[in-house]
């Protein structure tokens, strides 16, 4: 393996960091991306219930925010359940910008890893045929192991940059994909949630007494 990076030239360096910086991302992707993390189920029922008491507590709004990213959402509503169903869905909105924001964080630089590498790659594969040329300028046809170095460096590069490209695009295309499912799934739970806080208000409007 030592042989085959010593082979591939300097430009093996950035395409290894990347390699690196990439795998670092997926780890942590993963493990941030988590369904049961990012929208805890059952969550979006109990502040449903908390939505209809009239005992809800600010403590109770500022520990949902810190709970999950889905928490984060439905806790902008809550803070916003005694204004008109706009300002809510609009609080609400503002707040799912930033949570898509977290939820997406490193990702455009996993594609740009994707995006890089074969670039790196085929900037290998240039300089690795500069050289063949410039060893057949000086030493003629006759030198092989002048054309195989300069050959060996421009496919190695070359592969090597599609190893790490091709996971790089795949695992960014995939969390893209989780990041929409889970925000479609957001978006679920917080118009349940302001349909719940309209009921409410329904309700206090119903039960409250007519002056006479």
């Amino acid at each position: 393996m030592l042989e085959i990076i010593r082979q591939g030239g300097w430009l093996m360096l950035p395409i290894l960091a990347c390699s690196a910086i990439a795998m670092g991302i997926v780890l942590e992707r993963f493990w941030t991306l988590r369904r049961k993390v990012v929208n805890p189920p059952e969550l979006g029922q109990q502040v449903q219930s908390w939505a209809l008491s009239r005992k809800l507590e600010n403590s109770h709004v500022e520990a949902l925010a810190e709970n999950s990213a889905l928490g984060r959402v439905l806790a902008a509503a809550l803070r916003n359940r005694s204004r008109t169903r706009d300002i809510v869905k609009e609080a609400v909105e503002d707040t799912g910008r930033h949570v898509v924001h977290d939820l997406e964080r490193y990702l455009n630089t996993l594609g740009t890893i994707a995006g890089i590498t074969p670039l790196m790659g085929l900037l290998g594969t240039v300089i690795g045929m500069i050289k063949v040329f410039s060893s057949i300028l000086v030493h003629g046809v006759g030198d092989a192991n002048q054309l195989a170095g300069g050959i060996s460096q421009a496919l190695v590069t070359t592969a090597a940059g599609l190893f790490v490209a091709i996971p790089a695009f795949l695992f960014y295309r995939f969390f893209k994909g989780r990041v929409e499912a889970l925000v479609v799934d957001m978006e679920e739970q917080a118009l349940s949630l302001i349909d719940t806080i309209d009921l409410g208000h329904q309700r206090r409007t119903a039960t409250r007494p007519r002056a006479e």
